[in-house]
């Protein structure tokens, strides 16, 4: 860190190249924080790593898009079960995010630890290709495909994503300092950090955008041919991830804090009658003056904000359990729904993405800079309630929508019972050609809402993750608010069991109404620590 009164022209040593570069200091005679705020340029080497994760975002949705179609009409399986396995794979891919975490911080730093886990990822994804072609189908299809989900890509898919987010954003000078070329401006790092975020969220989208617009086709062709694209694009991909090592900043490993962190929250449990009025529980560990213990005031502190970040985490599995209806229940809708011959059910999800791609520049360069200038600071408490907000009402939406596919014909229900005619049965073709008389257009403003909402809530809450761990243990409070991701898929394996015809539109309601009253608890309980990090 700086010195008041000074800012770095250069980081501090970090490994850029083959050469360690010293802070330069200069004296400011300004006051930085009277200035206007802006965000600065992201640099080149947090451009590869968003690139590397555009790539595995190809990777992981020009595949996984095709999974619940590909189980339901080329497996075999019922919808329920095609979903309990979908949301399964979803589970372990962000629960493994933990262990990749660790693994960086404690053995093998970032760089190498994303490398390593994408040679699994990598191994994953020829392993789908192979089971996917259909002379092995009857030998080979659902085990190739079972190993190829659960034991290397959502190894592969939690050890990138518990590192890359916060790789890129290390790529940022961690000091305020004068604009270069504009007077009274300041480039300011929490901005560009949250500058990085929304353009990382956007390489997720953007690499969604193109494998859930090239792949659903391909499959017309073959199963195999579709997944072997992703798994191209992949490897392309982490190419140009590993040729750019030289210009990374990668914090050398220096051992997990998490035992330290479990240490000083124990102790200040034990302690927490002693600490001074007013103040934390978390603030009893801090050290009395004059003694030393194996932590300091500052990692205590920090360890507050850490603490206060993970409690936000706890409402995140209720939102990922209704957004992962997008990959699986979604699909099951829209494959009873009429649509283009050329139109697959789960391509409608590259709406999704497209309306990440287009609104994050638009919020970026206007709509944020423009609500700073007005003196009103959007912080991320209030951006995720919004977010919360918009998925509640879109599941409102999705309910109204499926009572209404329940009530055309001519399979209703698709129980095989006529509501207009109790006496009728209804002889039931294969599932591919039970359509009911409604639009599958009519899906596109759920696809709309949920993309809008993930660039408030999720893209938000990988932001103030990172804002609110303690540097020490930035790794694993991403990787943690990751895994909220795979308690969603625990929630939504759950759900799988009513995951049927005609239970959907009970199904929809209670996640409504369930996302609904989380909003309200979540605004009264958290509101007020934007004050705290913004």
């Amino acid at each position: 860190m700086a010195e008041p009164g000074k800012y770095p022209l250069d980081e501090e040593k970090r490994s850029f190249g083959d050469s360690s570069h010293q802070m330069k200091e200069v004296e400011i005679k300004e006051d930085l924080s009277a200035n206007i705020q802006v965000a600065g340029n992201i640099p080149l080497a947090a451009w590869l790593i968003l690139i590397t994760e555009l790539a595995e975002r190809f990777a992981y949705y020009g595949a996984s898009m095709l999974f619940q179609r590909y189980m339901l009409e080329y497996l075999g399986l019922a919808k329920g079960s095609a979903t309990a396995i979908s949301r399964g794979f979803s589970f372990f891919s962000y629960i493994t995010a933990i262990f990749g975490a660790v693994v960086a911080d404690k053995w093998l730093g970032k760089f190498k630890t994303v490398l390593i886990f994408a040679i699994v990822y990598t191994i994953g994804l020829v392993l789908l290709t192979v089971s996917a072609i259909p002379s092995v189908k009857d030998s080979f299809g659902m085990p190739g495909y079972i190993i190829a989900l659960y034991c290397f890509i959502a190894w592969g898919t939690g050890g990138i994503k518990s590192n890359v987010s916060t790789f890129s954003a290390e790529q940022v000078p961690e000091e305020d300092y004068p604009h270069p070329t504009r007077s009274g401006v300041t480039i300011n790092h929490a901005i560009t950090v949250e500058r990085i975020f929304r353009y990382f969220y956007m390489a997720i989208n953007v690499g969604g955008l193109l494998g859930q617009g090239i792949t659903p086709n391909i499959t017309d062709y073959g199963w195999h041919y579709a997944f072997m694209i992703p798994a191209i694009g992949f490897v392309i991909g982490i190419i140009i991830f590993a040729l750019g090592k030289r210009k990374y900043f990668d914090r050398p490993p220096n051992g997990t804090v998490l035992g330290k962190a479990f240490r000083c929250l124990a102790f200040a449990f034990r302690n927490r009658h002693n600490r001074p009025a007013g103040t934390h529980w978390i603030l009893a560990a801090v050290p009395p003056h004059g003694q030393t213990f194996e932590w300091t005031a500052k990692f205590v502190h920090d360890l507050e904000k850490t603490y206060h970040a993970c409690k936000v985490f706890c409402v995140y599995p209720l939102y990922w359990a209704l957004y992962n209806n997008m990959n699986d229940n979604f699909v099951n809708m829209g494959i009873n729904m009429r649509r283009p011959n050329w139109l697959k059910p789960e391509m409608l999800s590259f709406v999704n993405s497209l309306v990440i791609v287009i609104f994050i520049p638009i919020l970026d360069m206007y709509i944020f800079p423009f609500l700073r200038r007005m003196g009103f600071r959007l912080g991320p408490i209030n951006r995720i309630i919004i977010g919360f907000c918009i998925v509640s009402f879109c599941f409102v939406y999705v309910t109204v929508l499926q009572h209404f596919l329940y009530k055309s014909g001519p399979y209703y229900n698709f129980t095989g019972k006529d509501p207009n005619d109790p006496t009728r049965v209804i002889e039931l073709p294969e599932l591919k050609y039970m359509i009911n008389d409604l639009t599958i257009w009519a899906q596109l403003p759920a696809y709309i809402l949920i993309g809008i909402s993930e660039i408030f809530a999720s893209a938000t809450g990988l932001e103030f993750a990172f804002k609110s761990a303690a540097p020490e243990l930035k790794s694993v409070v991403m990787s943690l608010f990751l895994a909220t991701n795979a308690f969603g898929s625990l929630i939504g394996m759950i759900l799988a069991i009513w995951s049927n015809d005609p239970n959907f539109v009970y199904l929809y309601a209670g996640q409504a109404v369930a996302m609904g009253v989380m909003t309200v608890l979540f605004a009264w309980k958290f509101a007020k620590l934007d004050n705290l990090i913004i």
